[in-house]
């Protein structure tokens, strides 16, 4: 997600792996791969995410693509609110962990269809 990427060159991603696929190592490539378009593609200044605080998994995910803590924050799971985890992820981390075993095709052509070029 971008809102107001155009001014603020922020993204924001998730992951909710199926039932059964959770430590498959799906989950950090789909991340990796959309933080490597926001970054590479339109050159996003940051990217944020979240994970509810009982959830290891998401937590492990945004350590190891250089996301740091970023404050706290509740949210509603189930019907009841739930604390979570914010996390940041700015440009120069990016840079230290990104893959570098991605391709963006057709990113430029497709830009001015989102307002930003």
């Amino acid at each position: 997600m971008g809102p107001d990427f155009a001014r603020c060159g922020t993204v924001a991603s998730f992951c909710w792996p199926a039932p059964g696929r959770s430590g498959q190592g799906i989950g950090r490539e789909m991340r990796a791969a959309v933080l490597h378009l926001a970054f590479a593609g339109p050159g996003a200044r940051e990217a944020e995410g979240d994970a509810f605080v009982d959830n290891h998994a998401s937590t492990k995910v945004c350590r190891a693509l250089g996301y740091e803590p970023n404050g706290t924050a509740w949210d509603t799971r189930r019907g009841e609110a739930a604390p979570i985890h914010d996390w940041r992820l700015t440009r120069d981390a990016w840079e230290r962990t990104r893959c570098d075993d991605i391709e963006l095709v057709g990113v430029q052509e497709g830009l001015p269809a989102l307002g930003l070029a």
